[in-house]
């Protein structure tokens, strides 16, 4: 397929979710190193034993502001079609802290020579702790006095993933169940409605040592405002990497990356914030260390 078309196609899939609405769950501003974590289909498409820890503390400076830190991995089970994964994210916002828990299974047929159609599951659940103690609110009068301890709530999603060597595009609903979550614009515990997901990617080759590999996400709920992400990274020689992103009325982004070693591939970002939050607070870090166990060294390369 020719350059060009590749990218008249990407577009058009970026313009084609310009009319659907969304909002966020935790969010990250490296998604594309951490897929698992949105979609339950890239469970074992790496081929091998894949480890991802990331941490990202967002507008720094601002009280009560979202701070995440994920772990997870996954792997395909020998030779078979068959992924598994685990994600574990902990996750404080304001009075609230949450911990999800989350396993993954994943079931892979090949469409083509190079194409593969992933169909994935995840069930497990997070805690819901509530401090109202915590934090400055806008309505005082309006924040519920009774505090929530260890609440459980179960979660069940699906997704869907196709993937190449050098594109990728993947579909998701994380969360099927109206559980309650804490909701920072009403400051209070609100039901929460089912989030979309839709993830892609592609990698061209520029020349021999370069290449480019844009990116989008968007998170999508009915009622709610668009979250829309935007990237572009350029990888040197396979092992330095550089970028821009943009989130859509939230913040534009740089990104840095570096392959240490075959194994071990390490990434942080800087969030500027552009929304109203810009004067409280000085940006968002984020780090993420990525371990690719029993990689095969003879492997065509992934980029995603």
């Amino acid at each position: 397929m020719k350059l060009s078309y590749k990218i008249v196609l990407f577009f058009l899939l970026l313009l084609s979710i310009d009319s659907v609405v969304g909002q966020q769950d935790p969010q990250y501003t490296q998604y594309m190193y951490n897929t698992m974590a949105i979609n339950p289909g890239y469970t074992g498409s790496k081929g091998h034993l894949s480890v991802t820890a990331l941490a990202r503390t967002q507008w720094v400076g601002l009280n009560g502001a979202p701070d995440t830190q994920t772990f997870s991995f996954h792997t395909p089970i020998g030779y078979s079609r068959v992924g598994i994964g685990l994600n574990v994210i902990n996750d404080k916002l304001g009075p609230s802290h949450e911990t999800y828990f989350d396993g993954n299974v994943s079931y892979t047929i090949r469409t083509s020579d190079e194409g593969k159609l992933a169909f994935g599951l995840r069930l497990g659940g997070r805690t819901l702790n509530l401090d109202w103690s915590r934090g400055i609110y806008k309505d005082p009068d309006a924040v519920f006095s009774q505090n929530v301890s260890n609440r459980f709530l179960p979660s069940i999603g699906a997704g869907l993933y196709f993937y190449k060597p050098n594109w990728y595009l993947g579909l998701s609903v994380p969360n099927f169940l109206r559980t309650d979550h804490y909701d920072d614009f009403i400051e209070s515990v609100a039901k929460e409605r089912m989030h979309y997901f839709l993830i892609a990617g592609v990698v061209f080759d520029l020349n021999d040592d370069l290449k480019l590999k844009p990116a989008a996400i968007a998170k999508i709920v009915s009622g709610a405002p668009l979250s829309l992400d935007i990237s572009a990274n350029l990888l040197f020689k396979e092992r330095l990497s550089v970028g821009l992103a943009w989130r859509w009325d939230d913040s534009i982004s740089t990104l840095f990356g570096i392959q240490i070693t075959d194994t071990l591939n390490i990434g942080y970002a800087y969030d500027l914030t552009t929304s109203n939050y810009q004067n409280y607070n000085s940006g968002t870090h984020e780090v993420m260390l990525r371990f690719d166990v029993n990689k095969p060294k003879l492997k065509s390369p992934r980029f995603f």
